[in-house]
């Protein structure tokens, strides 16, 4: 192999050199510094609304992945080109590896957690490639027969493939979570002060379950790499407009009075019919006695939560003090939080969507007001206070299922956080409504799985749902996109029974 191709292979070299030594630098500097998720924490920032609502529509919990996927190949197509002209001009190759270095250190130092030693990852990166860049290129010697441009030393181009893979698989190790999960084992929460009721659910194939475990909980976030926030190191900061500004340890929270309720968490991004919602069983600490010792002073109407990773939400103080059970959450399903879930600490507010209310890896509560600041996603236009609506969904028969004719189970969640569900309905091919049975109880804040028994005739149907909350408002027909504050809509399914 000579040519185009041998100098495709060797930009590709420099340039994972230049990723896994940034890699690895990332490791001791945080896992966010690296140039690729840094890039891809700012492509996330800036890409229009109605491409997330499509990434997460589409890809669900691998929208992240594909993220890095699709960042992994334009990086390695540029790079086989830049190898390919480099040959001829390396010039070419020592620009883009500063181009490189100068837009990853860029991005990094851009992120709203970044210190100045965030940009060290990607100039340590793009001189690694440079070093690379020049052991690989080199000037045709005198005795050589004559070529166009530079000789690419076959051996080493394959010897730097390997090791920039050696060198990016151990700064991967190093930057993963494995410091933090061993922490998170080490953990154990203690009994609540007040455990509450814990609910039931229904007996039902293919229902979702009344409670969904903690590997099955929806996840929606922006941190492509999981912040790592160590138990010992944490601190959670109450500041802003307050009387008096307070600092809890990881430890101090778990001294105190612990409450632990069964909360239905939804996503606004959730579409109809859609599965980004779920009911835990959260152990956490009051916020509103947190908010209480701190004295909220006056203007002060809104909470920001704030992450480690800098990411921000808004959340109306009266939500947190109403009553409600708001949590400053340690726990979730008997078990300290998931890291991809919050862990050390996360806020859990009922009744509002999670993005503004339900901050995953908490480090500070800031009394502020609606006029004083924009969280995250109210600066990208989507409603600054956001109440979840009433949803319902079909989840057996699955669409475009053939189910036996005669009496068939329909069955399915729905939810009104802080108003609860009353009724839940179902029709067949736009018939009359039927009344489903509804599973018990315990609150307003919990999901309510529902069931109906339909005599089913020989042919395809059209099943649809509706529900109507303890108020008396019923869902909307209308159809709405989740952006800005949320969709609207009757679940339908196709079946066949024969």
């Amino acid at each position: 192999m000579n040519g185009r191709p041998i100098a495709a292979l060797a930009g590709l070299a420099c340039a994972g050199a230049a990723l896994a030594a940034a890699q690895l630098a990332a490791a001791a500097v945080a896992p966010g510094s690296a140039p690729v998720a840094a890039v891809g924490a700012v492509v996330v920032d800036a890409v229009p609304e109605p491409v997330k609502a499509f990434a997460i529509r589409t890809f669900g919990a691998y929208d992240k992945l594909v993220l890095f996927i699709g960042i992994g190949l334009v990086l390695a197509a540029a790079a086989a080109v830049v190898g390919v002209l480099s040959r001829r001009r390396v010039a070419v190759g020592y620009t883009a590896l500063a181009l490189l270095g100068a837009a990853g250190a860029a991005a990094a130092l851009s992120r709203p957690a970044a210190g100045p030693a965030w940009a060290l990852p990607s100039l340590v990166g793009a001189a690694a490639g440079a070093l690379v860049l020049w052991l690989l290129y080199r000037r045709p010697a005198a005795a050589e027969p004559p070529v166009p441009g530079r000789v690419v030393d076959r051996r080493g181009v394959l010897l730097a493939l390997a090791g920039a893979g050696a060198v990016g698989a151990a700064g991967w190790r190093l930057g993963g979570t494995g410091e933090v999960e061993t922490a998170r084992d080490a953990v154990r929460l203690p009994e609540p002060v007040d455990a509450g009721p814990a609910g039931e659910g229904l007996d039902v194939e293919g229902i979702t379950s009344y409670l969904t475990p903690n590997a099955d909980f929806y996840r929606v976030d922006t941190a492509l790499v999981l912040p790592q926030v160590l138990p010992d190191d944490y601190v959670l900061r109450v500041t802003g407009r307050v009387d008096r500004p307070l600092e809890f340890s990881y430890r101090d929270l778990l001294e105190r009075d612990l409450v632990e309720r069964e909360i239905t968490l939804s996503c606004v991004s959730n579409e109809v019919g859609g599965t980004l919602a779920g009911n835990a069983r959260w152990l956490g600490v009051p916020l509103a006695e947190l908010l209480e010792e701190a004295g909220v002073q006056d203007g002060a109407g809104q909470v920001v939560g704030r992450s480690s990773d800098g990411w921000t939400a808004g959340t109306p103080t009266s939500a947190c003090t109403d009553g409600r059970d708001a949590l400053v959450a340690v726990g979730m399903n008997g078990e300290p939080l998931p890291i991809e879930h919050g862990f050390p600490v996360r806020m859990i507010v009922p009744g509002l969507y999670g993005y503004v209310s339900a901050t995953k890896w908490l480090v500070e509560i800031e009394l502020s007001s609606f006029a004083d600041f924009d969280p995250y996603w109210v600066r990208r236009d989507w409603e600054a206070e956001a109440p979840i609506k009433t949803f319902s969904r079909i989840d057996t028969p699955r669409p475009l299922k053939t189910v036996p004719a005669g009496t068939t189970p329909v069955a399915g969640v729905a939810w009104a956080q802080r108003r609860g569900i009353e009724r839940v309905e179902v029709r067949v091919d736009e018939g009359p409504w039927e009344e489903a049975e509804l599973a018990p109880v315990i609150g307003p804040d919990t999901w309510r799985q529902w069931l109906w028994q339909w005599d089913a005739a020989p042919g395809r149907h059209k099943l649809e749902v509706r529900a109507t909350d303890a108020d008396g408002e019923t869902q909307t027909e209308e159809r709405v996109t989740p952006f800005p504050d949320g969709a609207t809509g009757w679940h339908s399914v196709i079946v066949t029974a024969e």
